[in-house]
C-alpha cells in the first residue's frame, strides 16, 4: 500500500510539473522530459515507470482538463446536449493553451504515431456515443443520432480551431446555435452556422 501511495504522489508531481511547464513555456515542444523530471523532482526511471513518453504525460494533463468540465463525470448518461456542448466550449474557452496543445498533438501526432491516433479515435468514438445518446434524449431519432453527433462534433472542432485563431470568436454562441439547429433537424448540414 505504501509503495502505491508513493507512485500516486509521484504521478501527481509529474502531472503538476507538466501542467506548470506547459503554462510557462507556452507549448509542448518547449517542454522537455528533463524539465518535467527536474520540476517534479523525479528521475528518468520514476518517470518511465508511470509514463511511456512525455506526450503521454501531456495527454493526461489534457484528459484532466477535459474531465474538469465533464457534465456527467460518473457516466450515468444524464447529460443534455446543451450540457455537452457547453462543456466542449468551456474546455476550449477556459483552457486555450491546453486545448491548442491537444489539437496539435491529436492531429499532428496522430498522423505519424499510430498508437496516438488510436487513443484519439477511441476518445472521439466515446464522445460521439455520448453526444448521440444526448441527442436521442433531446428527441432525435436513434437512427439519426450517430451521424448528427458526428456532424455536431466536427463543426464544434471547426469552431474550436476558429476560436484558437481568433480569440474574440464567440465559440459558445455558435455552438449553442448549432446544437439547437441539429436537434430541430438532425439531417441538416451544420455549415449554416459559424
Amino acid at each position: 500500500m505504501g509503495r502505491n501511495r508513493v507512485g500516486v504522489r509521484t504521478r501527481r508531481r509529474i502531472l503538476d510539473a507538466t501542467r506548470a511547464l506547459l503554462a510557462e513555456e507556452g507549448g509542448e515542444e518547449s517542454v522537455t522530459l528533463k524539465a518535467i523530471q527536474d520540476r517534479a523532482g523525479v528521475g528518468a526511471g520514476s518517470f518511465y515507470n508511470l509514463f511511456e513518453t512525455k506526450e503521454e504525460a501531456i495527454f493526461e494533463v489534457v484528459r484532466e482538463a477535459i474531465a474538469a468540465v465533464d457534465p456527467d463525470p460518473s457516466g450515468e448518461g444524464t447529460e443534455s446536449i446543451e450540457d455537452l456542448v457547453g462543456a466542449f466550449a468551456r474546455f476550449f474557452d477556459d483552457n486555450p493553451l491546453v486545448a491548442r496543445i491537444y489539437l496539435k498533438l491529436a492531429v499532428g501526432g496522430g498522423l505519424t504515431d499510430r498508437a496516438l491516433a488510436e487513443r484519439v479515435l477511441r476518445s472521439h468514438r466515446e464522445r460521439v456515443r455520448r453526444f448521440g445518446d444526448a441527442l436521442i434524449r433531446a428527441g432525435v431519432a436513434a437512427g439519426d443520432a450517430p451521424l448528427a453527433a458526428e456532424r455536431l462534433l466536427s463543426a464544434l472542432t471547426g469552431f474550436a480551431l476558429h476560436a484558437q485563431l481568433q480569440p474574440e470568436y464567440d465559440f459558445l454562441a455558435h455552438a449553442n446555435a448549432l446544437a439547437a439547429m441539429i436537434v430541430r433537424d438532425p439531417s441538416r448540414s451544420p455549415e449554416a452556422v459559424g
